[in-house]
């Protein structure tokens, strides 16, 4: 159990995930201590995979959500423990080591799984498709947004 700081923000009576003003966006570099989901994402892939690269990059602000929201996330993790193993089972370790930010704060995950091997011969990220705006036909999600700011 991660403690109390780094446990998931729950949603408040709105629905949305609030946490701390998004200062500047800066997904490769180490974990803002406030921003506590990405911390507990970063901390979980390391412990259980040992990975030889992880990139954790929250795209909340690519979504209709508060500023600095920690609700949707882009993970690269490269690791040896994938060898030998489908893509879905790669997904799977992932999902299962963060399953309680899942079950809570997390509502979107991309997950590319890599080995050692994937990795050198194509060390890239794939980029993330625009937001298509899932909620553009949700009359309130203006009032959501700004009831989040108060």
């Amino acid at each position: 159990m991660l403690p109390s700081v780094l446990r998931c923000i729950r949603p408040v009576s709105t629905g949305l995930t609030l946490t701390q003003p998004l200062a500047h966006f800066r997904p490769q570099m180490d974990p803002d201590p406030s921003r506590p989901v990405e911390k507990a994402i970063r901390t979980k892939l390391t412990n259980s995979l040992k990975p030889d690269h992880l990139e954790v990059h929250n795209e909340s602000h690519m979504h209709a959500v508060p500023p600095g929201s920690e609700s949707h996330f882009r993970v690269l993790v490269v690791s040896s423990q994938f060898e030998g193993l489908p893509l879905i089972q790669r997904h799977r370790l992932v999902n299962e080591a963060l399953k309680e930010e899942l079950s809570s704060c997390v509502h979107a995950l991309a997950i590319q799984a890599k080995t050692p091997e994937q990795w050198g011969s194509n060390p890239s990220l794939a980029k993330s498709p625009p937001c298509m705006g899932g909620s553009r036909g949700d009359h309130t999600v203006e009032e959501k947004l700004k009831a989040g700011r108060e």
